[in-house]
């Protein structure tokens, strides 16, 4: 089907109000003019409804909701003395938290609204251009039609992108904004008011008295993933090439018995390795009544027995996801090169460094840098195996094998400081977003695509 939008030349806004006819004109005031002019009437219905309902909304709340985010609220509560009874009672004040939400959820509908009303004048600059080159305007039926067939994809998007908009866009700039004020525990609505404190937050964190806790997580944080992510894929591969071994017997129930740890879910296993490890587990008490031991091994009472325990336990789980992946790389090696090698008189652990090896790491260095990115976030290992634990006395809400996620989950639910826990999240997700950009670019996989 010919689109007759592709092959017309496209004006600017200003020249289209100056080229444009009276309808033109007014669609830059009054939003569906030309579409009504031309009788699209559908389409000229909903541009002008939304304006109206925008208009409407933007005097009777959104102002209100716009002037209230500079200071976050002025009247807190508390009990004023009411003349009438000659008692205190109880004065509702300004919601910080509901401002603060409400605020940024109308900047989002401002920023919809510029949207439409561009969508609007592109419409009337679309239906100029096809007057001016004496084709007719499409017709409501033909512009249904279209939904359904060359702008399918944008009907199918409508949905999802008011999803993300309402469940992703909102809380992120809420959780963003956050990080810019002093909602801790010495300010929670609604009994109290909180307001904006610019970078102060960030220096507290990065140079204050919370560098002395944020610097210290940071770096179990990077060597935990490190550490994490290097024992699982080396010992996955390793396992993936003792099941390949030729002459190895029974290879498909060896795999089966890697994979069962993979079907039993994450949470279940964690929260049992707690219980074997722990000092009056049956792990101990297997080891000292065999007389091994003399008194229980701190497995997770210990700071540095515990960041050893996690790195184990988290072998458990990790190393037969990489053992399947690398299996199916090691079943698709080209046999030929492994051939001519084994002519060439290479041995086993030069064919793995020069042949194996490189194409396993070739096809998992992406998966490797995701790993990575997920070990800096992996809250269910920390948090269901230690808890964070143990207790540091030198740290402000975090333990000795907390790492930023699971401290930010403590700022947020036990120490009540959301401002200082945005923070965190932040230089999470910058920690992680710029390490994946840098890593990935630089990889063979990237440069190959």
């Amino acid at each position: 089907m010919f689109n007759r939008k592709k092959h017309l030349p496209q004006l600017s806004f200003i020249e289209l109000f100056k080229e444009g006819d009276l309808a033109t004109k007014l669609s830059f005031i009054v939003m569906g003019s030309a579409n009504f002019a031309n009788k699209q009437w559908l389409k000229g219905i909903i541009f002008l409804a939304t304006q109206i309902g925008f208009l409407f909304w933007f005097i009777s709340n959104g102002i209100i909701a716009l002037s209230m985010l500079s200071h976050l609220g002025t009247v807190e509560q508390g009990l004023v003395m009411d003349d009438r009874l000659g008692i205190p009672i109880l004065q509702e004040g300004d919601n910080s938290m509901l401002i603060l939400l409400f605020g940024i959820a109308a900047i989002i509908l401002c920023v919809v609204m510029l949207i439409l009303y561009i969508a609007n004048l592109k419409s009337a600059r679309y239906l100029h251009e096809l007057k001016q080159k004496g084709l007719p305007a499409p017709t409501t039926r033909e512009d249904l039609k279209s939904l359904l067939n060359e702008r399918f994809h944008a009907t199918l998007m409508t949905i999802p992108l008011l999803g993300v908009l309402l469940f992703t866009v909102l809380p992120l700039l809420y959780m963003i904004s956050i990080a810019f004020t002093n909602y801790d525990h010495n300010h929670l609505p609604p009994k109290n008011l909180f307001t904006w404190v610019g970078l102060k937050n960030f220096g507290n964190v990065l140079n204050g008295k919370m560098a002395g806790t944020f610097f210290p997580v940071l770096g179990w944080t990077l060597t935990w993933a490190v550490l994490a992510t290097v024992t699982c894929f080396f010992f996955g591969v390793l396992l993936a090439l003792l099941i390949n071994t030729k002459g190895l017997k029974f290879k498909g129930l060896w795999r089966t018995i890697f994979v069962l740890t993979l079907a039993v879910p994450q949470f279940i296993s964690l929260l049992v390795m707690r219980n074997l490890l722990n000092g009056a587990g049956p792990i101990n008490a297997t080891l000292i009544r065999w007389g091994w031991i003399d008194a229980a091994i701190p497995f997770l009472t210990d700071p540095n027995w515990a960041k050893i325990t996690v790195i184990v336990v988290n072998m458990w789980i990790g190393i037969p996801a990489t053992m399947l992946v690398s299996t199916g790389i090691i079943q698709n090696l080209p046999t030929d090169q492994i051939e001519a090698a084994h002519i060439d008189g290479a041995n086993a652990f030069q064919i793995f460094k020069n042949i194996t090896f490189p194409q396993i790491l070739f096809v998992m260095t992406p998966a490797l840098i995701q790993q990575f990115i997920g070990n800096i976030n992996n809250f269910n290992v920390i948090f269901l195996l230690t808890g964070g634990g143990p207790t540091n006395s030198d740290f402000y809400g975090a333990g000795s094998t907390d790492l930023l996620v699971t401290w930010l989950y403590n700022l947020t639910v036990n120490t009540l400081d959301y401002n200082l826990a945005s923070v965190i999240g932040i230089l999470i997700f910058i920690l992680s977003a710029v390490f994946s950009l840098f890593a990935y670019t630089r990889t063979n996989s990237f440069k190959e695509a």
